[in-house]
């Protein structure tokens, strides 16, 4: 029976004019279950915090993770691509970058733009997110016109493939009405009762909901809530990134979403976001240990068995992302390209590395950093 707190969505086949404008009323999210799922989430988010800041140069952290992300989100929509052309196109310069990589790396600039907005504004607006559907889409357009038909259509080859279940709003004005609203909303700082972790809860869903945008609105939707989790002061930088979760969970993740709109099932989303947040935390957190205690084993080797100069600078670059390349170092003007490659060529031979020739180009694979990342 639906929640009579909640007016919900009586036909997905006609446009969601209705949709309840924000805040929802309290009593959907003050539940015992629901509390006890927030206080997990936030401590797993509280750990991960604090063992972030083990590591003291977070690149490390959000050049690697973050293309993790990117992929992830990417396959959500349908946008595949190996883990070694991912890395690969990220090593490269953008000018040779094409097909599903480009696209997975402009989820991953976005993410960076959109948290660079955030912070030299201080807070959302519409321009934060146009901006974000921009850079991941590369379409130049803002909001949807009132005359779009947009229809959320059901996937896969079943007899009920391609009909619609959802119909988001569409109208003069209605869009901007219902961003301002939720713009608002995520901005309010005067509602100290609704913790941050529910708010971006709402939020999501809210997004998801207006679909503002013709297209990219599932990407848009999952980059807000890496930025709102920084800019509510819970991490310092995005490295928390859910998308590998609601990939697993792809089918409830949508159910969910459809169960707020036809039975305001807000209990059962609220469950579902902050056990991605509470296993997504702690995931990230083993990252963050194992590539600390990678880095603290292999630089005793180089210590002990090279003669390499500034073997810490040299560790700090081959983890910053998986795939080396000469010219990498000496950009970084670490070292003369001679003796970047010959130091390269002996972390293949210590087994740090693994020298592949690709496109008659030689890139060195950080192998506890890929092994890492693929867990």
């Amino acid at each position: 029976m639906p929640d009579q707190h909640y007016r919900i969505n009586p036909d997905r086949t006609i446009p969601w004019n209705n949709l309840p404008k924000l805040p929802i009323d309290a009593s959907l999210y003050r539940d015992l279950d629901v509390f006890e799922g927030l206080g997990k989430a936030k401590a797993a988010l509280g750990k991960l915090q604090g063992r972030s800041i083990a590591i003291p140069n977070q690149g490390i952290l959000v050049n690697t993770i973050s293309l993790q992300e990117a992929k992830a989100s990417s396959e959500i929509e349908h946008i595949f691509t190996t883990d070694d052309e991912l890395y690969k196109a990220y090593s490269d310069e953008a000018t040779q970058i094409d097909g599903p990589a480009k696209e997975v790396l402009r989820y991953r600039e976005s993410i960076w733009s959109g948290h660079e907005y955030l912070t030299e504004k201080g807070k959302f607006d519409l321009g934060y997110f146009e901006q974000v559907y921009r850079t991941t889409t590369q379409y130049t357009d803002g909001l949807r016109k009132p005359f779009a038909q947009t229809y959320i259509r059901q996937g896969g080859s079943g007899p009920n493939a391609g009909k619609p279940i959802y119909t988001p709003p569409r109208g003069e004005g209605i869009l901007e009405d219902l961003m301002d609203n939720l713009i608002q909303f995520v901005n309010d700082v005067q509602q100290p009762e609704i913790d941050p972790l529910i708010k971006v809860a709402i939020a999501h869903l809210q997004f998801e909901a207006i679909h503002p945008f013709r297209d990219g609105n599932g990407r848009t939707g999952r980059i807000f809530n890496i930025h709102y989790l920084v800019h509510s002061g819970l991490l310092d930088l995005p490295i928390l990134y859910l998308s590998k979760y609601i990939l697993r969970e792809k089918e409830q993740y949508y159910a969910n979403l459809a169960a707020v709109t036809q039975r305001a099932a807000w209990k059962d989303w609220f469950l579902f976001m902050f056990r991605g947040i509470e296993e997504t935390s702690q995931d990230t957190f083993q990252k963050i240990t194992d590539i600390l205690n990678a880095k603290e084993a292999i630089i005793q080797v180089l210590e002990n068995q090279t003669s390499i100069a500034r073997p810490e600078s040299l560790l700090e670059a081959i983890f910053t992302q998986p795939f080396t390349k000469v010219k990498h170092l000496v950009d970084k003007k670490l070292y003369a390209e001679n003796t970047a490659r010959q130091y390269l060529n002996q972390l293949v031979e210590l087994g740090v590395c693994e020298k592949r020739r690709i496109s008659g180009g030689d890139y060195y694979l950080n192998l506890e950093l890929y092994r890492i990342l693929g867990n």
